[in-house]
C-alpha cells in the first residue's frame, strides 16, 4: 500500500471514530435535554394563572422546558416583549450549547466522501502506474491500486453516511425540544397579558 494511501485511511478511520464519538454525545445530551417531566403540570399552572405554583415547580424541576419558564418568571414583569426577549434570550444560549456537535457532524457529512475520493484517485494512479512499469501478465499490483481505491471510496462513504444520518435526526430533535419551549413560553404569554 503507498504510503499516501496509508495516510488517507487513518485520517478516515480517525474521522469515523470522532464521528462516532459526536453522535453519541450529541445524543446523550439531547436525550437528557428531551425530558420534559411535568411539562402538563407547568401548562395546567399557566392556564388557571398560579404563579406561586408555577415559581415553585421551576425550582424543584430541571431541563430545558423549566429554564424557559424560569427566564419568563425572572422577569418579574408582565410586558410581553421584555419575557419574550428574556426567553429568547436563554434559548438561543441553550441552543448553541446543544448545537455544539451537530456542525462538525455536517462538516464530516460532506467532506469525508471528498477525503475518500482522493484515497480513491491515490489508489487509481497507484494502479496507472503500475499498468505503465508491469511486465506482460503481471496484474496483481494493478489490482491492488484498484482495490485500495475502491477501499477508499467504501471508507468515506462509512464515515459520511451515519454522520449525515446522525445529523438530520439530531437536527429534528433540537428544533421539536426548542418548538416546545417556545409553544410554553407563548402560552404563559397569552396568560400573562
Amino acid at each position: 500500500m503507498h504510503w499516501l494511501t496509508r495516510i488517507v485511511f487513518l485520517i478516515l478511520m480517525l474521522l469515523s471514530i470522532w464521528s462516532i464519538s459526536l453522535i453519541l454525545e450529541s445524543t446523550k445530551s439531547l436525550k437528557i435535554t428531551e425530558k420534559m417531566l411535568g411539562i402538563d403540570e407547568a401548562s395546567q399552572f399557566i392556564r388557571t394563572k398560579n404563579w406561586d405554583a408555577l415559581r415553585s415547580w421551576t425550582l424543584k424541576q430541571d431541563g430545558i422546558h423549566v429554564g424557559t419558564l424560569r427566564a419568563a418568571l425572572e422577569t418579574h414583569s408582565k410586558n410581553a416583549s421584555q419575557i419574550d426577549r428574556a426567553v429568547r434570550s436563554y434559548l438561543t444560549l441553550e441552543k448553541i450549547e446543544l448545537e455544539k456537535g451537530l456542525t462538525p457532524l455536517a462538516t464530516l457529512g460532506s467532506n469525508a466522501p471528498f477525503i475518500g475520493l482522493f484515497g480513491t484517485v491515490l489508489g487509481i494512479i497507484q494502479a496507472f502506474g503500475a499498468l505503465g512499469s508491469s511486465v506482460q501478465g503481471n496484474t496483481s499490483s494493478i489490482m491492488i491500486g484498484i482495490s485500495e481505491a475502491l477501499i477508499a471510496t467504501a471508507i468515506g462513504l462509512f464515515v459520511a453516511i451515519p454522520a449525515v444520518v446522525a445529523y438530520n435526526y439530531l437536527s429534528r430533535k433540537l428544533k421539536l425540544i426548542i418548538l416546545r419551549c417556545e409553544s410554553l413560553r407563548d402560552l404563559y404569554l397569552s396568560r400573562v397579558e
